[in-house]
C-alpha cells in the first residue's frame, strides 16, 4: 500500500536512536509532491495552543494527510521502531497554528500517552526560537542531545516515558505542528479532546 501524502519508506528506513530515550527525525517525511495542497487546506488556527482535529474544519488535502498518518500501516512502523503493541491502542490529533511567547516550557508528555509524533509544516525556519530540543534534563534547555527546527514535512517521533524531557527557545507567531498520540485506552481519547476544546474555548474569550 503506497500512502498518498507521506513517505512511510523513509520513515521505515530511519534508525532509532536509543538513549538517552527512543526517539527518531524524518525530514520530508511529507511528499514534496502533497506538501502545497496540505498547506493551502491546513485548518485555520487563530489562537494558541493544541486544538483537538475533530473541532476544526479543513480541506481534502488536509483529511487525506490526516488519514494517511493514522492509518494501519504508519501504526504498524512506529510499532515496530518503538517495540510496542499498538494494534488495539487508539490515538489522538491535535493542530497547532500560532505559538506564544510562553510556549516550549520544558516538559514530559502524559502518562496516557504512550508514543508522541510532531510534524511541522512552516516551510524554511530562520528564528532562532521555536526549534525543539530534546533534553537530557528537565531544568536546562541548553542540555540538549537534539534539536528539531520546525519546517516543513519533518517529522519527530519518540516513546514517552518518565526521562522524555522536551522545551523550545521562546517564539511568537505562526507555527504550524500537528501532533499524533496512541494512547493508553478511549477514555484517554474523550478527556483530551474535551480538555483541549476547553483551553480553546478560554483563550478564543480572552484573546
Amino acid at each position: 500500500m503506497t500512502t498518498q501524502t507521506i513517505d512511510i519508506e523513509a520513515l521505515r528506513a530511519m534508525p532509532v536512536t536509543q538513549e538517552p530515550f527512543p526517539y527518531l527525525i524524518v525530514p520530508h517525511f511529507v511528499r514534496a509532491e502533497a506538501v502545497d495542497k496540505i498547506e493551502a487546506d491546513y485548518p485555520d488556527v487563530k489562537v494558541p495552543g493544541s486544538v483537538p482535529l475533530p473541532s476544526l474544519q479543513y480541506g481534502p488535502a488536509f483529511d487525506q494527510f490526516m488519514r494517511d498518518i493514522r492509518g494501519p500501516e504508519m501504526t504498524a512502523v512506529i510499532a515496530e521502531k518503538f517495540a510496542m503493541d499498538l494494534k488495539d491502542r487508539p490515538t489522538t490529533v491535535t493542530v497547532r497554528g500560532q505559538c506564544r511567547a510562553s510556549d516550549g516550557q520544558i516538559h514530559t508528555d502524559s502518562k496516557t500517552k504512550l508514543v508522541t509524533v510532531l510534524i511541522y509544516m512552516n516551510g524554511k525556519w530562520e528564528q532562532p526560537g521555536g526549534r525543539l530540543r530534546l533534553l537530557r534534563s528537565p531544568d536546562n534547555l541548553n542540555d540538549a542531545f537534539a534539536e528539531v527546527p520546525p519546517v516543513q514535512g519533518t517529522l519527530l517521533a519518540f516513546r514517552n516515558q518518565p526521562n522524555a524531557w522536551h522545551g523550545h527557545e521562546s517564539f511568537e507567531g505562526p507555527r504550524r505542528a500537528i501532533q499524533l498520540n496512541w494512547v493508553l485506552n478511549q477514555g484517554v481519547v474523550a478527556r483530551e479532546q474535551m480538555r483541549h476544546r476547553l483551553s480553546a474555548f478560554v483563550k478564543r474569550i480572552f484573546a
